[in-house]
């Protein structure tokens, strides 16, 4: 009896994942041109003004604000930096700046904990009215503000400042943690309850460390949105020696009508502060995003 062997064929590998793999390059660069786009995009602005902060008058009457300047000029640096008292105004941006960040990222905190991980009844409301207060304009608020501020006597000062935007950003700052803590291990807890921890020894010694990244996040966020804060600081500091730099900056633009070579180099300086503070905490950010991201 004759047995009829028939060759053993390879499996075939589909060509599927390959033109997968394809697809995702395809798609990686696309994005990459697109975000490339983008910031470019966002640059054309600071071009524009670092172009006209260093042209002089004269260059930017006959050529206008696309021309290149003939001379690198300076004045209008130090004409700003003198006529705003701009150390002045930068301690005033930077102490109610850091202020309301420390203050806004420990309220948030401390709400947050309530409501992520405390039994607080109606938590989903609470964080509903957090966020519903974080999306109401400013201009909504400026007269009640304004009206107590004159009433307890805090007018035209920094803590006033800092007081409004320390619960402004808390707002914010309340919905997101307590987001993250409602999600936070509760087999963690327990154990550190177990151990005899308290409610202040388990923030302290578990919740904190574990939040530090977020944290730091906040912290930096809250730091660069109230240092370009205006609208708030225009109605509430009207003295020279309280207002921070973008009202000082605005201020001196209206009342001595500057030049655009001077207003510019004046937004020029404004701005150093803010992208010094962004470059140096720059990988704090990038780890405490990270780490929201694989929590």
């Amino acid at each position: 009896m004759a047995v009829t062997l028939t060759p053993s064929t390879a499996p075939v590998t589909p060509a599927r994942p390959v033109r997968d793999r394809q697809h995702r390059g395809v798609s990686r660069w696309v994005v990459l041109a697109l975000v490339t786009l983008g910031a470019l995009v966002m640059l054309v602005p600071f071009a524009f003004m670092l172009l006209n902060a260093f042209k002089s008058p004269g260059d930017y009457s006959s050529g206008g604000p696309l021309s290149w300047p003939t001379e690198f000029y300076t004045k209008g640096l130090r004409t700003y930096w003198t006529e705003v008292n701009f150390p002045l105004k930068f301690w005033n941006s930077a102490l109610i700046a850091g202020s309301v960040a420390v203050l806004g990222v420990a309220v948030s905190l401390l709400n947050a904990y309530a409501l992520g991980i405390g039994r607080v009844r109606g938590r989903l409301w609470i964080v509903g009215l957090f966020l519903l207060a974080n999306m109401l304009p400013q201009e909504a608020l400026i007269y009640p503000l304004y009206y107590v501020a004159k009433q307890v006597g805090l007018y035209n000062t920094q803590l006033s400042v800092i007081i409004i935007f320390t619960v402004i950003q808390s707002a914010f700052g309340t919905y997101l943690l307590a987001s993250v803590m409602s999600t936070f291990p509760r087999s963690l807890l327990e154990a550190a309850s177990l151990d005899g921890a308290g409610k202040w020894t388990v923030l302290w010694r578990v919740v904190f460390p574990n939040l530090r990244p977020t944290l730091a996040v906040l912290l930096i966020f809250f730091f660069i949105w109230t240092w370009n804060e205006f609208l708030i600081p225009l109605v509430m500091l009207i003295d020279n020696q309280t207002q921070t730099i973008p009202v000082a900056l605005a201020s001196l633009q209206g009342d001595r009508l500057m030049d655009a070579p001077t207003t510019n180099a004046g937004a020029l300086i404004s701005l150093v502060p803010a992208i010094l503070f962004f470059l140096i905490f720059q990988r704090t950010l990038a780890r405490g995003i990270t780490a929201g991201a694989e929590k």
